[in-house]
């Protein structure tokens, strides 16, 4: 992956976070995970530097509240955002892009997995169908739309796609109450059970 920044971008940034009030360090970088969809989370070493060189600078200054030590913009460091507004609004841009081409990313390893899975799925139903045949063949003749085997399966098929529904609406819920849901996320989602949808009714009408 490229560098996420150019050179001084991060430096800048952090101070377009810190404008709109006082944030610790945590903050900042979970500020900056969810801009970029939960793709790229700086570590405390790419942010913690930072920070303290924007303090010597006098743009950002410190205090302590606990053990947590928050960050604020002052004059200084408003003054040099806003002469630099239009850089800022590159960096976003850039930000913009990087998560498009991480998204595009995701989703072609998505569709070269369903394409493996389809396929899978097509051999495993193929099976199943020439095992019906030959079953059928061995019972000779009788009512194609209803058998006690064909109903017990319809069942447990509703039941599996009702079980993941819930699990997955609990999984969402969870993570949202302390983690908004990502573009990736959603993405994911769409583009999975988009692919299920397909390879389900393959398999019905094969």
């Amino acid at each position: 992956m490229p560098p996420v920044f150019a050179h001084g971008a991060l430096r800048l940034y952090l101070l377009a976070l810190l404008e709109s009030g006082p944030k610790h360090g945590y903050e900042l970088i979970k500020a900056l995970s969810e801009r970029f969809g939960g793709t790229y989370s700086p570590s405390a070493g790419t942010i913690y530097p930072r920070l303290g060189k924007l303090e010597e600078e006098g743009l950002v200054a410190t205090h302590t509240e606990g053990r947590r030590t928050n960050y604020s913009i002052t004059e200084a460091g408003l003054t040099e955002l806003n002469g630099r507004r239009d850089e800022l609004a590159g960096v976003e841009n850039d930000i913009s892009a990087s998560v498009r081409r991480l998204a595009d990313n995701l989703r072609q390893d998505i569709r070269v997995n369903m394409r493996g899975l389809r396929a899978d799925l097509a051999a495993t139903a193929e099976a199943a169908r020439s095992s019906a045949r030959a079953a059928g063949s061995a019972g000779g003749a009788g009512s194609p739309g209803y058998s006690p085997e064909g109903e017990r399966r319809l069942k447990e098929a509703e039941m599996l796609v009702q079980a993941f529904r819930d699990d997955m609406r609990v999984e969402l819920r969870r993570h949202a109450g302390s983690h908004p849901v990502t573009a990736i996320t959603l993405e994911t989602v769409k583009t999975v059970l988009d692919q299920a949808r397909i390879s389900i009714r393959n398999s019905l009408d094969g």
